[in-house]
């Protein structure tokens, strides 16, 4: 979401620098992911200046050349050759100055540089309009006004403005801030709020005034009638006459330029600023085209056609809201509005619509024909039903202040169920339980006053508050603690100086390790893991599944991936027909995934590990004969698994595999009587629906069920010494052919008390030692469980650890 600086600025006085605002809104919870700079025409016009031309006389050595001489305020006149036709002495001009960066209508942008053009010295350009950005026109130079001030920078002449923008990674939750206004609210409450900046101010937000809203007539009325309230809880509306659609003004484009909207008509780009400005999205029709002058609320019928803004004819279901008029539809409501009865040049009447619509209407109409509107993307969160009138008030005045025309209705309403003030209980207590710190009372309340949540009653230890509608996530007292926080600052919780913890042992298997383990030792003998998608192909669903029916996905992503797998079997099989079509037959594969059924109108997920073996065992070598992967070959992979997991082998029962949906012949392993493992080679059938031509063996393993069985380890605990221990290092010189293992061996035989630790941190073969010899250097790390060790202590322990190396390695230690 992108929200102008500028704009922001004329809600609330504030001179902060953009990156310090930034970086308010982002401790406030309105993440600012990018600051971008905006100005209304490309580079700025930097460079550019008024100038005059002081004399133009033909060229010497050129025909449709003029040499002239302007005066750009500096005391010194330019010479510069112009080629256009219209060139005169006495003309106000735009000039671009030697250094300047033009970025014309087309191409690309270009330096001025001093040059020479048939022999005369230009020290500079006479523009014409497709050369700065400023149009199309290319027919001559601009010509400006005689009042024009010489020496005037062409950015203050034409009134360029600059601004900043804020890319605002707005969260779903956060509907009430996806405007200008509900980000300078939330700006508000932070200024007034954070310690940093309490010594300035007044911080107050100042809102566009409807006062001036009046009636002008009552001469086109269009009557609204609402069929499903649920879906409209409410519809607001008004007419306008005499509009004229035309061009907006510049400041009107230039703030929906800012925030990355283009400009269409003054009508459109009214609706979009107020969208923007107040987060209530608005639509206007065309009045003229609302046959009988009544406008419906309704279901679309299904199977309805309706050709949208973008020429597109859609196919309507039963759950799609419209906006109709007594004979067919208008527009996809709070989506898409129809061909027919938007705002073109010919529009003299309008009908503007201001409504809320129940959010997961919205959402399931826009995901299901692939429409993302400004106006879906904040139905979809949910809009404040009491902002409908305050934007059709706002809009219509806009209107009438640019388009022209008159008030020519009173506003329709229709709000039979009025959405009330939230009202919550809160317990001081709960809210410092959950900071972590006590916050003062007064600090407290001033927070929630400031985001128009209002203090109803209150006690020593609770408070009844009084959530403004616009606050549509604010409906628990871990909401209100959440809206404390954000203003509050989570940088101003202060940490404590001290943690309090207790060492605390579960049997629980780690289910992450025991997964990590399997995998590492499957990968190590050869097997590939896949991970594949839980949607898969609606031909792919078993009715007979003695685990429950397939899951059907309501609004899928594509008409291929319609149903959520039920076995990990097919997409496994799509892998290896990839991978055979590509020259790769032999393969081992394994994949641990969820499969979902439903039964009896509840829906289960099972994680399962699926193993599938193709083609040869290993690659062929010189050394090792070629074999096909058999039954026997995926057994030993189930039992390294199983004896990997720690199950006893005693309580595995196994029996002959009958009547499988994918497995001709195979085996099934019981654990404790419980199903746990089917295996075997697949269906012939099956494997030729995916042009498989060899076998597959295959084999489901239940994960979940796996895991319980897995049986816990014993924890023990050992006190951690008093004492501190020491390290001491040992180098010495020996014979190639002795280990590592054998001086280690010495080491704890010599010292079975104080040595606890021995490390091999250096070895050194070369030509600087003697033939046949190596250097090594080890550390020895002792500790007494019941005194601080002595130098004598050590000394000792050290030399017989010497004497032992020598005797016994024939080492040569060396010393100094």
């Amino acid at each position: 979401m992108k929200i102008s600086y500028n704009w922001l600025k004329e809600y609330l006085r504030i001179n902060l620098p953009p990156e310090e605002v930034a970086a308010l809104l982002t401790n406030c919870g309105l993440e600012v992911e990018g600051l971008e700079p905006f100005q209304s025409m490309k580079g700025g016009l930097k460079g550019l200046v008024i100038g005059e031309v002081m004399t133009c006389m033909k060229h010497p050595n050129a025909d449709k050349l003029s040499l002239t001489t302007v005066d750009v305020g500096t005391g010194t006149p330019l010479n510069i050759v112009c080629g256009a036709p219209n060139v005169a002495a006495g003309q106000k001009v735009v000039v671009a100055t030697v250094g300047a960066q033009l970025y014309p209508t087309e191409g690309d942008p270009f330096e001025i540089k001093k040059s020479k053009i048939r022999g005369e010295n230009s020290e500079g350009m006479i523009c014409a309009e497709d050369e700065i950005g400023m149009g199309k026109s290319h027919a001559g130079i601009i010509v400006l006004p005689a009042d024009a001030k010489t020496g005037t920078p062409a950015k203050d002449y034409f009134g360029v403005e600059e601004d900043i923008v804020f890319e605002i990674g707005l969260t779903p939750n956060r509907a009430d801030a996806a405007s200008h206004m509900g980000v300078a609210r939330d700006l508000v409450a932070v200024l007034k709020n954070q310690p940093t900046t309490a010594d300035h101010g007044p911080w107050a937000l100042n809102l566009p005034s409807v006062e001036a809203f009046n009636v002008d007539n009552t001469n086109l009325t269009v009557k609204v009638e609402v069929q499903d309230a649920a879906a409209c809880p409410r519809y607001s509306g008004i007419t306008l006459s005499g509009v004229t659609v035309q061009e907006s003004p510049q400041w009107l484009k230039n703030k929906l330029k800012a925030i990355g909207i283009g400009p269409i008509n003054n009508i459109v780009d009214i609706t979009n600023f107020v969208l923007h400005e107040c987060g209530q999205p608005l639509h206007a029709f065309d009045a003229d085209e609302i046959t009988g002058k009544k406008v419906v609320v309704r279901k679309a019928k299904e199977g309805e056609k309706f050709t949208t803004l973008d020429q597109a004819e859609r196919t309507l279901t039963s759950g799609d809201l419209m906006i109709c008029n007594a004979s067919e539809p208008m527009c996809i409501a709070g989506v898409f509005g129809g061909i027919k009865s938007g705002i073109s040049g010919k529009t003299k009447n309008i009908f503007l619509e201001s409504a809320t619509f129940y959010p997961a209407t919205i959402r399931k109409t826009s995901k299901h024909h692939g429409l993302k509107t400004d106006a879906s993307f904040r139905f979809e969160r949910g809009t404040d039903p009491g902002l409908t009138i305050y934007a059709l008030k706002r809009s219509a005045l806009l209107i009438r202040e640019i388009a022209g025309g008159t008030i020519s209705s009173e506003i329709t309403d229709l709000y039979p169920v009025p959405v009330k003030r939230a009202t919550i209980e809160m317990n001081y207590g709960f809210l410092d339980n959950l900071l972590g710190e006590k916050l003062d009372r007064n600090r407290i309340k001033n927070i929630l006053t400031s985001l128009d949540i209002s203090i109803e009653n209150e006690s020593q230890e609770q408070v009844t508050l009084s959530v403004a509608t616009h606050k549509i996530d604010v409906t628990r007292p871990v909401d209100v603690a959440e809206e404390v926080l954000r203003i509050h600052g989570f940088n101003n919780i202060s940490l404590p100086k001290r943690l309090h913890s207790s060492l605390s042992f579960s049997d629980r298997k780690d289910p992450e390790k025991i997964r990590e383990a399997i995998a590492g030792m499957l990968s190590a003998n050869g097997y590939f893991e896949l991970l594949t998608n839980s949607l898969t192909k609606s031909k792919y669903r078993r009715d007979d599944d003695e685990e429950g029916s397939p899951v059907k996905i309501l609004n899928a992503l594509s008409q291929d991936l319609d149903t959520m797998r039920q076995s990990l079997v097919h997409s496994g099989l799509e892998v290896i027909e990839f991978n055979r079509n590509r020259k790769q037959p032999d393969l081992k594969l394994f994949e641990f995934g969820k499969t979902y059924t439903t039964k009896n109108d509840k829906y289960t997920e099972k994680n399962h590990l699926a193993l599938f073996v193709t083609g040869k065992k290993f690659e062929t070598s010189w050394n090792l004969a070629a074999a096909d992967s058999d039954f026997f070959f995926l057994k030993s992979a189930i039992q390294n698994i199983l004896t990997s997991a720690g199950l006893s082998q005693d309580a595995i029962e196994t029996l002959p595999l009958e009547n499988h949906a994918f497995i001709s012949q195979g085996l099934t392993l019981l654990y404790n009587k419980k199903k746990l493992v089917e295996f075997g080679n697949l269906k012939t059938s099956l494997l030729k629906s995916f042009d498989i031509s060899q076998p597959v063996w295959f084999a489901d393993m239940d994960w979940d069920r796996l895991l319980k069985a897995i049986p816990g380890k014993p924890a023990s605990y050992k006190e951690i010494s008093k004492f501190p221990q020491v390290r001491r290092d040992l180098s010495m010189l020996i014979n190639r052919d002795i280990t590592y293992a054998k001086l280690e061996n010495i080491s704890y035989t010599t010292e079975r008390n104080l040595l606890k630790e021995v490390q091999l941190f250096d070895v050194y073969e070369g030509d600087k030692i003697e033939a046949g010899k190596k250097s090594i250097a080890m550390s020895f790390t002792l500790l007494d469980e019941h005194q601080t060790l002595t130098d004598k202590q050590i000394d000792k322990t050290m030399n017989r650890l010497m004497e032992a190396f020598e005797k016994q390695a024939g080492a040569v230690i060396r010393k100094g």
